[in-house]
């Protein structure tokens, strides 16, 4: 039995994902027995990583409740600046925040809680080229392998899938 048995955790795919981003997370929250889905902008459309590994959409974004959840794991990359764009992506995010889930995102995927507006205050890292987007939109920006701080979990680079993982499953735990 699993840490995570009956939880549903929810992840973003699009073009020009992080390839370890996307898979390490996703797999070890499987093994904790968790369900995930991942979207993508079209459900069955097969997205291609930043180093070629592909990905299918479970589902279209378009289709995603909050509700039917309980996370959200941003993968990094050059996809979260895309998906910014998207308002159905954002206001997901949002309510993922508000509901108080955890928001977890690594590397370049801070660009999306960025653009749904609910950094501020947030202690957190990322991958140093987006630093002072973050401490632009108010957090209050560090240099370490993982953050947790409240309901929001952050990473800066692949090297720390191991902690970010642990983390979000620690945090998913003592969540009711």
């Amino acid at each position: 039995m699993g840490r995570l048995n009956g939880k549903h955790i929810l992840m973003f795919v699009d073009h020009v994902y992080e390839d370890l981003e996307l898979w390490y997370p996703k797999l070890r929250l499987i093994e904790e027995g968790a369900g995930v889905t991942v979207a993508g902008p079209k459900a069955g459309v097969t997205y291609d990583g930043k180093h070629g590994y592909p990905c299918v959409a479970d589902a279209a974004i378009d289709m995603m409740e909050e509700p039917d959840f309980d996370a959200l794991v941003i993968p990094g990359g050059f996809a979260p600046d895309k998906l910014r764009r998207d308002e159905k992506v954002l206001a997901l995010t949002r309510a993922f925040h508000h509901a108080g889930k955890p928001v977890a995102h690594i590397c370049h995927a801070g660009w999306i809680p960025i653009s749904a507006g609910i950094v501020k205050g947030y202690r957190m890292t990322s991958t140093p080229g987006i630093k002072d987007d973050l401490i632009n939109a108010g957090a209050q920006w560090v240099d370490e392998p993982v953050v947790i701080d409240r309901n929001q979990v952050t990473s800066r680079r692949p090297d720390d899938l191991p902690l970010f993982c642990e983390s979000i499953i620690e945090l998913m735990c003592g969540i009711d």
